[in-house]
């Protein structure tokens, strides 16, 4: 007893926020709970034919887990921990949930999770985590197999009626929802510091998800009139994975690891499009530089965790600045720039350069625990150009510009100066241009 208590106590779930603890338990017994009454509920016997379909299935499955193994063991590396990660096996989860009765459906769940766990995830993924998350299929699969036995005349089976599809639709949709919110749920109460921009910042890879239900849909017709044909599944799969890793990778190359931001390479390609756009419409352009001020002080005080810590807050607010249309990036170490497109004129570059000066300067943090003050306040410096290029203008001439106006902010500290240039662009900038509004 002694024993079970102290492997109990070792779980490193009890090493994670209180109401993370609270969500994961409640989810889990809930999972269990629903998936119950979902089998009693819908009591579908079970056939020697659905059998042989549930082993085949199965074994799809464990192929199609050792045949991208490696792929998805590439992918939870460079997986986000403030994202949700995207559920590989839904297809042959949806495609047993259509066909087969609800408690196989549901096994089907428990079958691919313990796989994926085993075979990909066991060295990276505490087993907590992985039972919250199959609990969140569990919950999901369950209401879908109640949505599909309402509508589908001849449920377990294929859709018969346009109808009948748009019900698997939605069980598929429903199914998605309640996985994907459960799951940002138990990162948003595991982190609580995470912004909501972090939690969404992959909707759109959630597209593949999205395409393997829609393949499901294929599996289960397959199964039921073509089985010979599911090694060819097999290979769109592999081939989707591959795909969505190729993604994933040019993607984490463009993003910087710290802030999500640009990386200064990705931000100077865009950069480079929103100048040949200006220099096509004769439209003015505008580059500020941000350099964070005393930035060595604060790694050297509260030491480069919270250094870190300070780049995302920094960033966070630069996003919530910027439009879509603009470009931000990480320039290096301490430094941002960013590109505002249809600027017109050096009046607008300020405003928006005083705007950013201020919102850096709003940030308060917590400071680290021991240390002799409760909160750390940032500054920055700010230098901008505005300028209408034309054909010979290049990024690295508005770059060199708004640098010497952040190299005049920085004898200030906490300050801007923005200069208007006009085409051809000069080496040296209009003296007039170089007051800012002082510092309030």
């Amino acid at each position: 007893m002694h024993r079970l208590r102290s492997w109990l106590r070792g779980w490193a779930l009890w090493r994670t926020p209180r109401p993370s603890q609270i969500l994961i338990m409640a989810v889990n017994a809930l999972a269990v709970a629903v998936a119950a009454v979902t089998v009693v509920l819908v009591p579908v016997s079970i056939g020697q034919n659905d059998l042989v379909r549930f082993g085949v299935l199965a074994g799809c499955a464990w192929a199609a887990t050792e045949l991208t193994r490696h792929v998805e063991q590439r992918r939870a590396v460079a997986h986000s921990p403030a994202v949700a990660h995207i559920d590989s096996a839904a297809v042959w989860v949806m495609a047993t949930t259509i066909v087969l009765p609800p408690s196989l459906a549901l096994g089907m769940v428990v079958l691919t999770n313990v796989l994926l766990w085993d075979r990909v995830k066991r060295r990276r993924t505490p087993p907590y985590r992985a039972v919250y998350t199959t609990s969140t299929i569990l919950l999901g699969t369950s209401l879908a197999v109640l949505i599909l036995a309402t509508g589908l005349n001849g449920y377990p089976g294929l859709p018969a009626t346009a109808v009948e599809f748009g019900v698997i639709a939605l069980a598929a949709a429903v199914a998605w929802a309640v996985n994907f919110g459960l799951i940002v749920a138990a990162i948003a109460s595991h982190n609580p510091t995470t912004s909501a921009r972090e939690l969404f910042s992959d909707l759109s890879g959630q597209i593949l998800e999205a395409g393997a239900a829609a393949l499901g849909v294929l599996v289960a017709i397959t199964i039921v009139t073509t089985p010979v044909a599911l090694p060819a599944v097999l290979v769109v799969i592999v081939a989707l994975h591959r795909g969505s890793l190729v993604t994933g990778l040019e993607k984490a190359a463009s993003i910087d690891a710290k802030t999500g931001l640009a990386t200064s390479a990705r931000w100077h390609h865009h950069a480079e499009q929103l100048l040949v756009r200006a220099q096509d419409a004769g439209t003015g352009l505008g580059l500020l530089m941000i350099d964070l001020d005393h930035f060595k002080k604060i790694n050297d005080t509260y030491g480069h965790l919270f250094g870190d810590r300070v780049l995302r807050a920094v960033a966070d607010e630069l996003r919530g600045e910027v439009r879509e249309l603009d470009a931000c990036g990480r320039w290096g170490g301490e430094e941002f720039a960013i590109v505002v497109a249809d600027i017109d004129s050096d009046q607008s570059l300020r405003r928006i350069a005083e705007r950013v000066r201020l919102r850096i300067q709003g940030i308060v943090l917590e400071a680290p625990a021991g240390e002799d003050v409760e909160t750390v306040t940032i500054t920055a410096s700010v230098g901008g150009v505005h300028h209408v290029p034309d054909a010979s203008t290049t990024v690295d001439d508005l770059v060199a510009a708004a640098d010497s106006a952040l190299y005049e902010a920085k004898r200030d500290r906490n300050t801007i100066r923005v200069y208007l240039t006009a085409p051809p662009l000069p080496t040296a900038l209009a003296p007039e241009r170089t007051e800012a509004p002082p510092p309030s």
